[in-house]
């Protein structure tokens, strides 16, 4: 060995290796890479390293190699792991004396070590060179044979090119280049051969690795060669189970057609007549195929869905069964007859009776108050559209009454040219003379010969109407917004029902490909089409009612494209009359479907696609309405759920109020269901335990005990038994907190999920310099109007009785302070202007000492001149404030109307709401009269440019 030295040397993971005269590229830590890139830096030349392998048991190989240092780059990936890559290519052999000094070594790390380089290489025996070239000749040949594509197999070539024509001395050298190129080679014997420091033994180790590998290789082959002989075995078995199969069948039917059928033993599975459904025969095939050929006639006549489908059509019967094609194109024509066309003979007429009944509105108006209580708004909106759905629907009927032809008139299939002309005119001739169309009418209206007709009347024009349907009005698109649990989907279904249509729901909550709308094209494998063309398939028929659930949780924009932009020509009436699916590729058309969103937000809702919508927001249900709910749809639905009847459990009326108002506390109906549900789960037990312990056999009526002293079951769910049914009530400990305090106002706010509710307004002096700090997750905007409110307090502060002096602030005297303003719930982002005059107030009250009651909340934003502003979501904040107890509520002037015409009757008539055009009258509404002393001799001037 030369002398040893102390270098720079990388630690290698398992199963990475590198040899002389290959290349090896990885990835490095922050740390490590720095070090490398200060070291490249520093060098004068080519930096040289060493690598060793290390094992994961954190031991360093005494064997490794010196490297050149090619190429280190900062990588664009996120990962920490992966921050540089470093290109090594290796030199020569290095030993390290002392693998273990400075250990334990983690894998991919930069450390120093002692290396001893070994000496100069002497020219190997003439035994050792026979032997690896014979080894290594017969390797290649084997790696060039098993190669897959022709450039590798020409590479293996040129090596054992190489191989002839390379010197004795230059054969370890060879030995490292094709040991280096062996991508099958395993961890210990590429550690193995990397240990060889002599030539001999290096040629060695190379010649045994390369027998093992053409051996391994020889045998994989005769593997391989085994499993093709099986797979022909297993296909001339397959081939001769098929035909015994058709022997069996036709000794079958010859057995049937004697009537002397063999008794086949009961079955499940059977069918009566002895056969399985499961079982495939070729008269199934023969009807699947009949039954996809007389949808193909059914379609309208020179219609875009027929021409494809005839053509797929005559591609099907050329094609091979056995080909890939052959399912693909089939695959095809089931979907693509499968749709329910319009202009189809099979879907002329698929207008409800209940449309023409006169009581149709009426029992629509019933359907919806049976499955939802209140709502009235929303519901006046599907009245309105029911209704002109009917008038469109009679004036259809009327149009096509009076333009079909007197009874006993031929109808005229559709021709073309002067045909057409000729047949009107001769029809029109014979009904003006009051006989009968002759020979000549006829043979004028025959269809050409080699058309299939679908055998049903198609009138005058030709083409097949649509019936009554074709000029239905177009089904407006209705955005429901609202909170969980209010009602959404089952609106849908509600719907649904009084119009007498299929309903099918599409959840696009995580959609993120835009082929999932629009189906694949059929160049993929396994193609399909999308969810649109499937809801109709399902529905069976072209006016379902379809609803596109979550519409704001879509994906966005992305590699696979964007699913909201496909949205928009489905939800656009002027356009959706002519969908194109990328798999069906021909026009849809979508103009009778009625399309029904529900979302929970509009912020993730594009603009484009908001302006499609007719939007109706549902904000949420009043106690009164909840109480009605509970009693009228939770409670009988969840004694079905648990086996109960009515007569099992009888809820209280003070129980299932202080249910709805200390155990839940949100906009719908979810979490109420929930904890009726617990109720009847533990009313549940306690009647399976009363009947096996009195032997009670009926478990469906409730009887008195037999006998005294028996356990008895009490069926009535007072008040007081809810807390050891429900536990303790969720709502009370806040309540208990809302007391009054100085610097503590409550005001309104609306969550992401669209609640009402109200939110603590914390404020607080602490020592300082007259600074304002602001906390708790606040946008840029809520921070302003926590400056606006400060400013207008500084500038009122003398009018207040606050300071002495005008000219003094508040906050610097008489002792400087800083006021901490923060809002709850930290974790929650909070922005927008409506907390300018709670705010406001709750700074008033810090510096003045006077408290706002707990039972008033506020909302409102506020400008530099003391004016309130108008602010959204008012029915929102009312409702969350009423649910909350507050009974005195201050809003702006602006949105008086709001509370008018949203806000239920019941609920303004338990809460004092107080309008407020300035701050004057925010500070009157939330103190009270008089609270707040004002300087007499304040004169309010108003600015006007």
């Amino acid at each position: 060995m030369a002398g040893s030295s102390s270098i720079p040397v990388l630690t290698l993971p398992q199963p990475l290796v590198l040899l002389p005269t290959a290349r090896l590229q990885l990835f490095l830590e922050e740390h490590v890479g720095l070090k490398l890139v200060d070291l490249v830096q520093h060098s004068g030349a080519h930096l040289v390293i060493g690598t060793a392998p290390c094992a994961s048991s954190y031991e360093v190989h005494s064997w490794g190699t010196g490297a050149r240092v090619v190429r280190v780059v900062r990588t664009v990936s996120r990962s920490p792991d992966k921050a540089y890559q470093v290109t090594l290519h290796g030199l020569s052999r290095l030993h390290y004396p002392d693998p273990q000094s400075g250990g334990p070594f983690r894998p991919n790390d930069l450390v120093e070590l002692n290396v001893e380089r070994p000496e100069a290489d002497v020219p190997p025996s003439q035994e050792a060179v026979a032997a690896f070239r014979t080894a290594a000749t017969k390797l290649l040949e084997h790696l060039a044979q098993d190669a897959n594509h022709q450039s590798r197999r020409d590479v293996y070539v040129k090596i054992s090119h190489m191989l002839e024509e390379v010197s004795d001395d230059r054969t370890p050298w060879m030995a490292d280049v094709i040991v280096a190129g062996i991508n099958k080679l395993d961890y210990n014997d590429k550690l193995i051969y990397l240990s060889a420091s002599g030539v001999n033994e290096r040629l060695q180790r190379a010649t045994e690795l390369f027998v093992k590998q053409a051996s391994i290789s020889e045998v994989t082959k005769k593997i391989a060669q085994s499993i093709d002989e099986s797979l022909s075995k297993q296909q001339k078995e397959f081939f001769l189970r098929q035909q015994l199969a058709a022997i069996q069948r036709e000794l079958q039917a010859l057995t049937r057609s004697s009537g002397g059928a063999p008794h086949q033993p009961d079955s499940p599975t059977r069918s009566s007549g002895g056969a399985s459904e499961l079982d495939d025969s070729e008269q199934s095939e023969a009807d699947d195929m009949a039954e996809i050929k007389s949808r193909i006639e059914a379609m309208a006549k020179d219609s875009e869905e027929r021409k494809m489908a005839v053509r797929e059509w005559k591609r099907f019967q050329r094609i091979p069964s056995g080909s890939v094609e052959h399912g693909v194109i089939r695959n095809y024509l089931e979907w693509i007859t499968s749709v329910p066309w319009p202009a189809s003979a099979a879907y002329a007429s698929t207008t409800s009776d209940k449309i023409r009944d006169r009581a149709f509105l009426e029992s629509a108006r019933k359907q919806l108050d049976e499955d939802h209580y209140g709502l009235e708004k929303i519901k006046k909106r599907l009245i309105e559209y029911l209704a002109v759905v009917r008038l469109k629907q009679l004036q259809a009927e009327r149009e096509a009454s009076l333009h079909a032809p007197p009874s006993g008139a031929p109808e005229t299939p559709r021709a073309q040219g002067d045909t057409t002309s000729r047949a009107l005119a001769l029809i029109s001739k014979a009904l003006n003379s009051g006989n009968t169309a002759g020979p000549e009418v006829m043979q004028a209206g025959k269809p050409e010969s080699g058309v299939v007709t679908s055998g049903k009347p198609t009138g005058s024009t030709g083409r097949p109407k649509r019936g009554a349907a074709s000029k239905a009005v177009k089904g407006p698109i209705l955005l429901f917004v609202g909170p969980p649990g209010t009602g959404k989907t089952s609106l849908g279904q509600s719907i649904a029902r009084a119009l007498d249509r299929p309903f099918q729901r599409i959840s696009l909550g995580g959609v993120r490909d835009e082929a999932e709308i629009r189906g694949h094209r059929r160049t993929y494998v396994a193609s399909g089409p999308g969810s649109i063309v499937q809801a109709l398939r399902k529905a069976g028929r072209p006016d379902p009612v379809i609803l596109l659930d979550e519409i704001d949780k879509i994906g966005q924009s992305n590699f696979h494209g964007d699913p909201a932009a496909a949205l928009l020509e489905v939800l656009d009436p002027e356009q959706n009359h002519s969908f194109n699916d990328h798999y069906i590729n021909v026009p849809i058309d979508l103009s009778q479907v009625l399309f029904i969103c529900t979302s929970n937000s509009l912020e993730t809702i594009s603009a484009p696609l908001l302006d499609r919508c007719e939007i109706v927001h549902l904000s949420g249900y009043t106690y009164d309405e909840k109480l009605h709910i509970a009693r009228k749809f939770l409670l009988p639905k969840q004694l079905r759920a648990n086996g109960l009847t009515p007569e099992h459990v009888t809820l209280t009326q003070s129980a299932l109020l202080r249910i709805a108002t200390h155990y839940t506390r949100e906009a719908g109906v979810r979490s109420l269901e929930r904890a009726i549900g617990a109720v009847a789960r533990y009313k549940a037990v306690e009647w399976a335990e009363y009947c096996d312990a009195s032997g009670n056999t009926d478990v469906a009526r409730v009887s008195a005990a037999s006998t005294p002293g028996a356990k008895t079951y009490n069926k009535i769910v007072e008040e007081a038994e809810l807390e050891a049914i429900l536990g303790i009530a969720r709502w009370d400990e806040e309540e208990l907190h809302r007391e009054e305090r100085r610097g503590l106002v409550y005001g309104l706010v609306v969550t992401g999920m669209g609640e009402g509710g109200i939110l603590p307004i914390e404020t607080s002096a602490v020592p300082g310099s007259g600074q304002l700090k602001l906390t708790g997750s606040l946008g840029d905007v809520i921070k302003e109007s926590g400056e606006l409110a400060l400013s207008w307090v500084k500038s009122h502060a003398y009018d207040l009785y606050i300071t002495k002096l005008r000219s003094q602030d508040p906050l610097k005297v008489p002792d400087p302070i800083d006021v901490h303003l923060h809002l709850p719930s930290g974790a929650v982002k909070k922005d927008g202007p409506s907390a300018g005059i709670a705010m406001t107030c709750a700074f008033i009250s810090l510096l003045t000492g006077a408290c706002v009651p707990t039972n008033v909340a506020m909302t409102g934003e506020v400008t530099l001149r003391g004016r309130v502003g108008p602010v959204g979501g008012i029915k929102e904040k009312v409702l969350g404030a009423h649910r909350a107890q507050i009974t005195k509520v201050i809003l702006p002037w602006a949105n008086r109307k709001d509370v008018e015409h949203d806000v239920p009757p019941e609920v303004r008539a338990e809460m004092q709401f107080v309008f407020a055009r300035t701050m004057e009258d925010v500070l009157e509404g939330a103190f009270g009269k008089g609270v707040l002393s004002w300087r007499q001799s304040m004169v309010v001037m108003e600015s006007r440019l």
